[in-house]
C-alpha cells in the first residue's frame, strides 16, 4: 500500500494554511513558517500553552525521505519528484497535526501525555523560549 497522500494535487502553501487554521482553532498562540534558501517552507513552528509554561513545536517535513519511500514503495513515476513529494510530506504533517488535536479536544491525553508519546522531542533553541522538533525516529546516513 502506498504513502498516506501520495496522489495529492493540493500545494505545500494551502496544507500549511490548513495547519495554521488548525493551530489557531485549537489556541497557538504563534505560528511561524521557516523557509529554505529556495524559498521553500521547510518547517511550521508554533507556540501552544500547557500546564508546565509555553511550550514551542518545530514541526519539519523532509521531501527526500518521502521521495525515497514512494520510489521504494513502486508509486507512479508522474508522482516522484522533488515538488510532488513536497506537497505529500505537508499532507502527511497535516493529518499529524489533525490527530493530535482531536486527542487533546477529547481529553484522551494530556498535553503531558501527548509529550511522552511522541517518538522524540528534541529542545533547539530560537526565539522563542523552547522549541520542540517533532519528527519520527532518527536517520542514519545514507538511509
Amino acid at each position: 500500500m502506498p504513502i498516506l497522500n501520495y496522489t495529492t494535487s493540493i500545494s505545500a502553501q494551502k496544507t500549511v494554511g490548513e495547519i495554521t487554521s488548525i493551530l489557531a482553532s485549537h489556541r497557538a498562540k504563534a505560528v511561524l513558517m521557516n523557509y529554505d534558501n529556495e524559498g521553500q517552507i521547510e518547517s511550521l513552528s508554533f507556540q501552544i500553552a500547557t500546564p508546565q509554561g509555553d511550550m514551542g513545536i518545530r514541526l519539519p517535513v523532509d521531501p527526500t525521505a518521502v521521495l525515497k519511500v514512494m520510489a521504494r514503495q513502486g508509486v507512479t513515476t508522474k508522482y516522484l519528484n522533488r515538488a510532488h513529494a513536497t506537497r505529500v510530506a505537508w499532507r502527511i504533517i497535516k493529518n499529524w497535526v489533525t490527530a493530535q488535536m482531536a486527542l487533546l479536544t477529547t481529553q484522551m491525553v494530556s498535553i503531558s501525555l501527548l509529550q511522552q508519546l511522541l517518538i522524540y522531542t528534541t529542545v533547539v533553541p530560537f526565539t522563542h523560549p523552547c522549541i520542540h522538533t517533532i519528527g519520527i525516529g532518527s536517520r542514519e546516513e545514507g538511509e
